[in-house]
């Protein structure tokens, strides 16, 4: 059991190196624009473009990790009622498990924006990078965040010692 877990920590290093390597590439980018707009009046055309894709990429590429190790911004106003450790600890993986489920749709929602934007198909303004593509990546990593999502769910209420730390 222990080398799954390893196993599945290694995995969720990989989209967190996308998301910090394209974070690292929009900040080159970004100090590139602003020298070549300020220094010779010549902005690099395609950097709103560019700029788009990459928080594309850095958000989703992170939201199945931070999904899956409940690292997310929680809002904790009702906690207070239901502070009880056995009600607390159902409610937290009914509610990450409703979530994951309800993750579903707007991922196949997703795939079917990307197989639209494929057959009329759509480019980008300035590089003309296929849409679908990033579409596709978008719905991609929305259903892996629901599948992390609901089997944080299904641990957390029947197996919830395998988590490790409980939430703060």
């Amino acid at each position: 059991m222990k080398s799954i877990a390893r196993l599945l920590h290694r995995l969720s290093e990989l989209p967190m190196l996308l998301a910090a390597a394209t974070l690292f590439v929009l900040m080159v980018l970004t100090f590139a624009d602003v020298i070549m707009r300020s220094t010779f009046s010549a902005p690099i055309e395609a950097a709103t473009e560019l700029t788009r894709i990459a928080m594309a990429v850095i958000v989703f590429s992170a939201l199945p990790v931070i999904s899956g190790r409940a690292e997310h911004i929680v809002v904790d106003l009702l906690d207070p009622l239901f502070h009880r450790a056995g009600v607390e600890r159902v409610l937290d993986g009914l509610i990450t498990l409703a979530c994951g489920v309800l993750l579903v749709w707007p991922a196949l929602r997703c795939f079917d924006l990307a197989d639209r934007a494929r057959s009329y198909g759509d480019l980008t303004e300035y590089l003309a990078i296929p849409v679908h593509y990033i579409t596709w990546f978008i719905a991609f990593m929305t259903l892996i965040t629901a599948a992390a999502m609901a089997l944080r769910g299904v641990v957390t209420l029947f197996k919830p010692d395998l988590l490790g730390g409980a939430r703060d």
